[in-house]
């Protein structure tokens, strides 16, 4: 799983593209300022950094240069539309340049190109005998293609990104439903035995007392 830095001093924001970017299947920290990107660079590894110019402490500029030392790559996400700061972002050398506010369907494309162009990503993902590419969003089992729902793909893509760990049903529903678990209903249930049985996972799928479930493998 890809882990993305969102360095963003504006909570509500750093949130919902949290939110946008764990539903994609992306694993993320937050950091508010420049001192604590800079620390967390230092003490982990990261395949990208969504990185805001006007921060506290050190601003986006200084905290590309950790950034670069330790060759993770940036892009620059900030409310300056202005062509000169653009530029001079890029040419510090980050990968791309976002100007808030933005679109969260291009920011995803954007993520996505980035980290293909580092070779950080798979276009296909494989467990036991299934295989799923995530270009055409198909899901070949023995070579047969398997017809699954959209909410059934993407729950799979959950489970596979996140094997052996555990999954609370609130992070199944936030990220493949993308909104707030109440707790009621049996949705989540549902689609879980409906995805173990069309493609033989009873056995490793397990239910977890009062969590949620774990694909283990």
């Amino acid at each position: 799983m890809n882990r993305i830095l969102i360095v963003e001093d504006e909570e509500s924001i750093a949130n919902l593209i949290r939110m946008n970017l764990v539903k994609a299947g992306f694993q993320c920290e937050l950091a508010s300022d420049g001192e604590e990107a800079a620390d967390r660079i230092g003490e982990r590894n990261y395949d990208l950094i969504l990185l805001d110019i006007m921060l506290p402490k050190l601003n986006g500029y200084e905290v590309l240069e950790y950034a670069k030392e330790v060759d993770i790559p940036v892009i620059f996400l900030t409310a300056m539309g202005d062509t000169q700061q653009k530029v001079k972002g890029l040419k510090l050398g980050a990968e791309d340049y976002i100007a808030k506010p933005f679109e969260i369907a291009e920011l995803l494309a954007r993520v996505e190109t980035v980290l293909r162009r580092y070779k950080k990503t798979e276009r296909k993902l494989r467990l036991l005998d299934i295989e799923i590419d995530t270009d055409s969003r198909t899901v070949l089992q023995n070579g047969r293609q398997v017809d699954l729902t959209i909410k059934e793909y993407e729950l799979l893509l959950l489970f596979v990104r996140n094997k052996n760990r555990a999954l609370y049903r609130e992070t199944i529903y936030e990220n493949v439903w993308g909104g707030e678990y109440n707790g009621v209903g049996r949705t989540v249930d549902l689609h879980v035995q409906r995805l173990k049985k069309k493609l033989g996972l009873e056995e490793h799928i397990a239910a977890i007392y009062k969590v949620g479930y774990r694909l283990q493998v």
